[in-house]
């Protein structure tokens, strides 16, 4: 089980304390940090290592793209894959791909069949990652009872097998959309 931590105070409003939780004590496992600059190319969050500081995932915010869409890289470059929120969908859902998994193209029926979907109750940030099979291999809970957009916290509990540091990057990239959002409506409603 892991803690995500979004930090009150912050020159980025994506910065992120991830602790691992196990016999009822938390240690750092990884920090996820954004960018100081939203320009062309440059809105990106990387994950880091507590313990040795070294990259492990870059989260890279697609510019051109018809859904809220992120680019997944490990440290040394190479694309793991994409998470995108759905297009169509009756409640919001966010599919993850893999690179390499088949489709030659990143839209309509070209696409891969996602890795994983990301469904539950966004608006109170409880969701879960299913696989192709449909088992859930995660889960993400948000964790006190007064949640604000700038400092929002969860609870993670991750498959054994699966990828965790590929569900923690997941779940900043979701609360980090969800925040845009709430602002983009806050802006309508006060204009």
């Amino acid at each position: 089980t892991f803690a995500v931590k979004e930090r009150p105070l912050s020159f980025t409003g994506e910065d992120f304390d991830i602790t691992e939780i196990s016999n009822n004590n938390e240690e750092d496992f990884v920090r996820v940090r954004g960018a100081m600059l939203h320009l062309p190319g440059k809105d990106k969050m990387r994950m880091a290592s507590s313990s040795s500081g070294e990259n492990l995932v870059t989260m890279d915010r697609v510019l051109i793209a018809a859904t809220p869409s992120y680019d997944l890289y490990r440290s040394d470059g190479t694309k793991i894959g994409w998470i995108e929120k759905k297009l169509i969908s009756f409640m919001d859902t966010f599919d993850v791909y893999m690179e390499g998994k088949g489709g030659f193209g990143v839209t309509g029926l070209f696409k891969p069949t996602p890795a994983y979907r990301i469904e539950g109750d966004f608006l109170d940030r409880n969701f879960s990652f299913k696989n192709e099979e449909g088992k859930i291999v995660a889960r993400a809970n948000m964790d006190g009872w007064i949640q604000i957009d700038m400092m929002n916290h969860y609870q993670v509990q991750v498959a054994e097998g699966m990828d965790a540091c590929l569900v923690l990057a997941c779940v900043c990239c979701i609360d980090e959309e969800f925040d845009e959002e709430h602002q983009e409506r806050k802006k309508k409603m006060e204009e």
